[in-house]
């Protein structure tokens, strides 16, 4: 398909691998895709005959900084989503995120609000939503076609597509949630309940059960699982007079099947149903993600919110997060409407007595907070954090999601600790290159950033003013006086590298370095995923 008239060559695409590959084939088509940006060098190769004229990039800040760039759709893991949005939101980008829109309700509305600001738009991919069928679908229970919606019933399941960073239900029910809810009038559900089991990784749901209780006694039951023998995608719609089926797997004309009933009461006798042939309704055939992708570009250019944004993919956010509570409670009913209301009253659960928040410290509803520490006003704390006994956090310090802070840790202004850190016990960060008590120099803090998945082992010295890249491993009593690259281990004082260590946390049988222009390959012998060294950079190859 050629290129389509008035869209702008503009966007950059993060993520080209499994369904990276889909949205970039649709964004070329349309015009629209500047650059492909993917951390797999090798992947990215694949991509340059088959889509000439776009630039290949393996860095984020590389389309942050690049001012063509005024677009980007996100296709990464589920986990990296939420920082990679908001750099790019922050960037002063328009950004369309694949479902889920993150992980954390508290994140999402930090998301929204930035947009906002900024005047951004935010778009999240429930493709679904855009699907014809599902339009056709909405428009004949709009009109009454089949009476009162009574009943919802979704199963999406097949056999393989097995994750070990998501579970089931984080993975295959956004689509349905999303399209539930705007069945539902965009409202909430007041109850859910969620049931699974993991057979396959511990702690890695297989399979799960959720049902949705909404105000007015309308019920929605969503059944997914990866280990059933065939594919199933399937939507049935119970209203009062007539019933509705989508499924997903069938031939375009038989996708969407009407079906009109008639329950017959006698006072006092067992009532009668009748229910006649299906009728085929045959929406115009589209493809549901080229329309999706059209929709983005068309809510940028004129400025108007996605049938899909921020405030949406909150909503199915929330719905997941509370089924996820049920799950880890075996099946007791959690009520989104109540979490939500608790994180804008900015409720704690977690914090304990003896502890200190300041009035303007950010901390998330679900972070916890022990013993004699102190977080003082302008602080942020992200979701899931854990800050341990006699903890101090200065004014300005940033904290991702589920940074772990150990006993006895002071961590001052200029500090900004990404997604997953760890924080070993009486480990020192700095702010000041040359302090003297008889000088004041409270304007020369040096800022210190310590990248997603790093550690930083007990009692280890960090000099302000650097960098710890992604998921490097610092050692115990370390002194680090310099920047540390990504997945590097480093010992001793000062601190130099001694070798790798993968993500997962386990020690790569690779060198330093090798020789330019040479490279080395290593897997990861806790989760598989390869890593290839080129010169003194280690690059990993998503699972």
């Amino acid at each position: 398909m050629s290129a389509q008239k008035n869209i702008k060559k503009n966007l950059a695409l993060i993520g080209a691998g499994y369904w990276g590959k889909n949205l970039a084939r649709n964004f070329f088509e349309l015009g629209a895709l500047h650059t492909l940006c993917d951390n797999n060098l090798s992947l990215l190769q694949t991509y340059k005959e088959k889509y000439p004229g776009v630039r290949l990039v393996s860095s984020l800040q590389e389309v942050l900084a690049d001012k063509e760039i005024q677009r980007v759709a996100i296709a990464a893991p589920a986990f990296q989503h939420y920082h990679i949005a908001k750099e790019c939101l922050n960037a002063g980008k328009d950004v369309y995120v694949e479902k889920p829109l993150c992980l954390d309700s508290v994140e999402a509305e930090e998301l929204i609000r930035i947009a906002e600001q900024k005047h951004l738009i935010l778009m999240v991919g429930h493709l679904l939503q855009y699907h014809p069928c599902v339009l056709r679908l909405q428009e004949v229970l709009g009109q009454g076609e089949i009476g009162k919606l009574q009943y919802i019933v979704s199963n999406r399941l097949n056999h393989g597509s097995y994750r070990t960073e998501e579970n089931a239900l984080w993975n295959f029910a956004p689509h349905d949630v999303s399209v539930i809810l705007s069945l539902c009038g965009f409202q909430l559900p007041e109850k859910v309940r969620c049931v699974g089991a993991d057979y396959l990784s511990h702690g890695v749901d297989d399979t799960t059960i959720t049902t949705l209780k909404f105000n007015g006694g309308v019920r929605a039951h969503i059944y997914v699982s990866w280990l059933n023998p065939f594919k199933e995608q399937k939507l049935t719609i119970v209203g009062s007079h007539g019933m509705m089926v989508f499924d997903d797997t069938q031939p375009w004309g038989k996708k969407l099947q009407l079906y009109q009933n008639h329950v017959t009461w006698t006072h006092g006798r067992t009532p009668t149903a009748n229910i006649v042939e299906p009728i085929a309704i045959d929406p115009e055939q589209k493809e549901p993600l080229k329309e999706e992708c059209i929709h983005f570009i068309h809510c940028c250019d004129e400025r108007i919110a996605p049938k899909t944004d921020g405030p949406e993919g909150l909503r199915v956010l929330q719905v997941l997060q509370a089924a996820q509570e049920s799950l880890n409670d075996d099946g007791e009913a959690h009520n989104p409407l109540e979490r939500h209301t608790l994180n804008l009253a900015g409720k704690q659960k977690k914090i304990h007595p003896t502890a200190i928040v300041d009035p303007g410290a950010e901390v998330a509803l679900d972070a916890e907070v022990w013993h004699f520490s102190h977080i003082m006003n302008g602080a942020k704390v992200g979701s899931e954090c854990h800050i341990g006994q006699n903890v101090f956090i200065a004014p300005d310090v940033i904290l991702g999601r589920n940074v772990k802070v150990q006993n006895n840790v002071s961590i001052y202004s200029g500090v900004t600790c990404e997604d997953d850190v760890f924080l070993g016990p009486s480990m020192v960060f700095t702010n000041i290159a040359n302090p003297r008590s008889e000088f004041s120099r409270r304007d020369l803090y040096l800022p210190t950033l310590v990248k997603k998945g790093a550690s930083i082992g007990a009692n280890a010295t960090i000099v302000c003013g650097i960098t710890l890249g992604e998921y490097c491993f610092v050692g115990a009593g370390a002194v680090v006086t310099k920047n540390v690259q990504p997945y590097a281990i480093v010992l001793g004082n000062p601190a130099k590298q001694v070798g790798w260590m993968s993500r997962f946390g386990k020690k790569l049988d690779l060198p330093v370095s090798v020789e330019q222009g040479k490279t080395l390959s290593a897997i990861c012998p806790g989760n598989g995923d390869e890593y290839r060294l080129e010169g003194d950079r280690l690059i990993r190859f998503f699972k």
